[in-house]
């Protein structure tokens, strides 16, 4: 499903379930494989001001797309781990341009507007950090 596909049907539940259904999506989470990253993981890697502890690592593909790569060591991350599933499952069907352009406000469109200050950071600092990995790319 697109990112804006899943967006939307997020949007559209009301509260509760949108927590029960971000809740199930983490548990799908899948984290960085060890040939990717083992610990303790590069410094370099780590999303700045996230408090669940996320790393995301970059990929270049042969076809000349990015793979990202997701760890998330705080084992109540929910949120990252919920952020890191859904990017992990439409960032494939994305361009680099698209992947380039995406907004901040993609974070408020899964999570809704009642997010905390920290996950808020955090969040979009995944989303920062991708984002600019796919700028890099880019301009290759």
């Amino acid at each position: 499903m697109t990112l804006r596909g899943i967006a939307d049907n997020l949007n559209s539940l009301d509260r509760q379930d949108r927590i029960e259904a971000l809740i199930s999506i983490a548990d799908r989470f899948q984290a960085v494989p060890t040939e990717v990253a083992s610990r303790p993981f590069d410094e370099g890697a780590r999303v700045p001001g996230c408090e669940s502890e996320a790393f995301i690592w970059v990929m270049d593909q042969p076809d000349g797309s990015l793979k990202y790569y997701f760890a998330v060591e705080n084992p109540q991350g929910i949120s990252a781990k919920a952020l890191a599933s859904i990017l992990d499952e439409a960032l494939p069907e994305m361009s680099l341009s698209e992947i380039a352009s995406l907004s901040d406000d993609i974070v408020f469109e899964i999570f809704g507007n009642e997010l905390s200050m920290g996950k808020t950071m955090g969040l979009t600092g995944m989303i920062n950090m991708v984002r600019s990995a796919a700028n890099r790319r880019a301009a290759k």
